[in-house]
């Protein structure tokens, strides 16, 4: 099950000189649907950081790569909670094209296991997730 996703069109900027997304690239994608998914929440991620009472930082990211996007290829990019604790979580994100005449995944291109880490923004420690926003994120799995 996804808790989230979104689109994503390639553009030049995406792409390296063969023509294909620049693999580096996809962490950009990625971090775009963890934006958008923790915005649909109802998680103001500037209001925590401003106030002092912590931020998410990505503490581990690991990629693997099925199948390369190319120019103009519409993406599918998903996120899902795979497991959390009491200052982190670990999540599954995944990369698809989508067929351009039914807009459904046709092919994987990139598997991800993420894991955010919470921490003060003062010093960048890690920190306890606040109760309520941990309820908020697992009410979405």
């Amino acid at each position: 099950m996804t808790a989230f996703s979104m689109t994503a069109r390639v553009y030049w900027e995406d792409t390296d000189a063969g023509g294909i997304v620049y693999y580096a690239n996809y962490l950009r994608f990625f971090e775009r649907a963890r934006t958008e998914w923790l915005r649909r929440c109802g998680v103001n991620q500037s209001e925590y950081q401003a106030t002092g009472q912590g931020m998410f930082v990505v503490h581990q990211a690991n990629l693997t790569y099925h199948a390369p996007a190319r120019l103009d290829d519409l993406l599918l990019i998903t996120v899902h909670i795979e497991t959390m604790g009491g200052a982190s979580f670990e999540m599954s994100q995944e990369a698809w094209r989508l067929d351009t005449n039914t807009q459904t995944p046709s092919q994987r291109l990139v598997s991800a296991s993420i894991k955010a880490a919470w921490v003060n923004p003062a010093n960048l420690k890690p920190a306890k997730i606040p109760p309520s926003l941990r309820t908020t994120l697992l009410s979405q799995r």
